[in-house]
């Protein structure tokens, strides 16, 4: 018995696909239950789920009053039935041998936790669109994450997206961390890390993931990873990757730089060059995954756009721990 648990908010546009390519797993489906626990949604995403609940009795919504992430993940773990646990988004569509591929693996392996890597989709078809989609499956936008910018074989990685558990580890490390709004992942992995757990990454296991339909959706989603982190290595007492620390340096180097490049025009010729090269190297960034020039000139926009949102709100969340310990916002949503 396997239970699937998505946490959902107003995703009428992606959550038919999502809910379709879980009903064409080829896992039993009197063997699996699909919890969808919804943030109190205000359009028809209710009603969707509800819909293809009579259909499929295996699927069940749940409520989270209290809207964010990692409080439906909780809810949905306390309701599930299953000795193993499988976390799904909804922005994602998923192959029909997803479930039956990471239960094996989890069964037959020494891991604790299995995902795949993700093919992230434009949201439409418009060049800001693919943009966005092709700067985060890109190694100067994502650094060595490798579950989105891909990988050649079976790793252990820091961390996957929508992973599958044994439901023992849940008793055993406690439950996500309803604190953490954003990147509760990231240290619910670092803390399987930590007692000695491992997180194993599946290249063969591709799911495909809608991105924001926006730069200021993108932005705005980066400068929350970004503001959390800092909260994370609090929580886990160390910083969990060397990559997160770039954004935030770039940005500082952006701003120190620029302030001391009035002052010396030699430093101003270092910091225009600078800024040159990052320009330069997000086109060729671009040139690498598509030949439509609308789409490679919007590149160089998107890689600043993520670097600088994710730099900000991580020097913010610095801030926000060191002065108040915590960070509060209202949702992730």
């Amino acid at each position: 018995m396997i239970s699937v648990i998505c946490p959902i908010y107003n995703e009428e546009r992606r959550i038919e696909a999502c809910i379709q390519s879980i009903v064409n797993q080829d896992y039993p489906h009197d063997e699996m239950e699909v919890l969808f626990v919804d943030g109190m949604s205000t359009d028809r995403t209710r009603d969707i789920v509800m819909e293809y609940g009579r259909q499929y009795p295996f699927i069940r919504l749940l409520d989270n009053p209290m809207h964010t992430a990692p409080v439906a993940l909780n809810t949905g773990i306390r309701a599930a039935q299953g000795d193993i646990i499988v976390r799904l988004d909804a922005h994602s569509k998923y192959p029909a041998d997803y479930f039956s591929v990471l239960v094996n693996k989890l069964r037959n392996s020494d891991a604790d936790n299995v995902g795949g890597v993700c093919n992230t989709l434009p949201a439409k078809e418009t060049s800001v669109c693919r943009a966005i989609a092709h700067a985060m499956s890109s190694s100067f936008g994502m650094g060595n994450s490798h579950f989105r910018v891909g990988a050649e074989h079976e790793m252990w990685v820091d961390t996957v997206p929508f992973g599958c558990f044994h439901r023992a580890i849940f008793d055993k490390i406690g439950y996500f961390d309803e604190e953490l709004v954003r990147n509760q992942d990231d240290e619910f992995n670092g803390r399987i890390i930590q007692n000695g757990g491992k997180i194993l990454l599946l290249p063969q296991v591709v799911v495909d993931y809608f991105a924001r339909d926006s730069i200021s959706k993108t932005a705005k989603m980066f400068y929350q990873y970004g503001l959390f982190k800092p909260l994370v290595n609090k929580k886990l007492q160390k910083p969990t990757t060397l990559r997160q620390f770039f954004p935030p340096l770039f940005l500082a180097g952006l701003v120190v730089g620029g302030l001391l490049s009035l002052f010396s025009s030699a430093i101003m010729w270092i910091y225009t060059s600078v800024l040159i090269l990052y320009i330069l190297i997000g086109l060729l960034a671009g040139v690498r995954c598509t030949r439509r020039l609308p789409d490679i000139l919007w590149m160089p926009v998107i890689f600043a756009s993520i670097h600088c949102s994710y730099g900000f709100g991580y020097w913010e969340g610095i801030v926000k721990v060191l002065m108040h310990g915590k960070i509060s916002v209202q949702s992730n949503h």
